[in-house]
């Protein structure tokens, strides 16, 4: 996970071990995670958070990046894995920004593809099925850039044609990361926040597609080393990313006894 904490402003020459120990002692409960002990997370300002976990018959323990997407985006859920190690996590893949109204057969559709995992996954229970429209707030940290380019550069030109001039597309092979996309989104607006506790400046490209945008963080070591150039307004960026964040409404209400 080391490549995604640089999207949040951790220097490669940062070491995990120390980052835990920092999340540890200065963090709070993560909620929705379990054993207080186990389950940690640390503000990072702006809405960044770093959080470690640790399965209670492991001694090691995992970093992954958050932040606090400011808005929703509606999905029609089509599948909820959940992990047999944590049952704090789960996979959703679903139809982002569904049509209004009921669904004229098992398949609602929506605007694009999009799987991503769930942090809060205890809120779930066994409420939600197929079908179901909830509001999740993710963002997508960057696993691998292929591509910063002028938007007219883009091949095919038919992506240029589609809803928000944007392409994206869940990995659907078992052996690939779950909850990643192929992506080619166009930038509309980056905006600046900073690392409060490395105080490296972290950017998130703010890229337009359907109904909402979308979120986008990227390493700025890997960009540099890749050759590619800064992220400006009116460029594209392609690559695969992980999304990961919250549920942020949609549950269905608890039926009473």
């Amino acid at each position: 996970m080391d490549f995604l904490l640089e999207c949040i402003g951790f220097s490669p020459a940062i070491g995990e071990e120390d980052l835990v120990d920092i999340v540890r002692t200065r963090g709070e409960a993560a909620a929705w995670r379990g054993d207080p002990a186990d389950h940690r997370t640390l503000s990072l300002g702006s809405g960044l958070e770093l959080r470690a976990d640790r399965a209670p018959d492991r001694s090691f323990w995992t970093l992954t990046p958050h932040f606090k997407v400011p808005h929703r985006l509606r999905l029609a859920v089509t599948s909820i894995v959940r992990q047999p190690d944590s049952p704090f996590d789960a996979l959703l893949s679903g139809w982002a920004s569904p049509p209004i109204g009921p669904a004229e057969d098992d398949e609602p559709g929506g605007a694009y593809r999009l799987s991503t995992w769930i942090t809060d996954a205890r809120r779930l229970g066994s409420r939600v099925s197929p079908g179901h429209v909830l509001a999740v707030s993710v963002a997508g940290f960057a696993v691998h850039v292929e591509r910063v380019i002028a938007n007219e550069e883009v091949e095919p030109a038919s992506i240029l044609d589609r809803p928000a001039g944007a392409y994206i597309r869940p990995l659907g092979s078992p052996d690939e990361p779950g909850g990643c996309c192929d992506v080619s989104l166009r930038i509309r607006e980056i905006r600046r926040i900073q690392n409060e506790l490395t105080s490296e400046p972290v950017e998130i490209a703010i890229c337009d597609a359907p109904d909402r945008p979308l979120l986008l963080f990227l390493s700025p070591w890997q960009l540099h080393c890749d050759g590619h150039p800064p992220p400006q307004p009116g460029m594209r960026i392609e690559g695969t990313f992980m999304f990961t964040g919250r549920i942020a409404g949609g549950l269905p209400k608890r039926r009473s006894k």
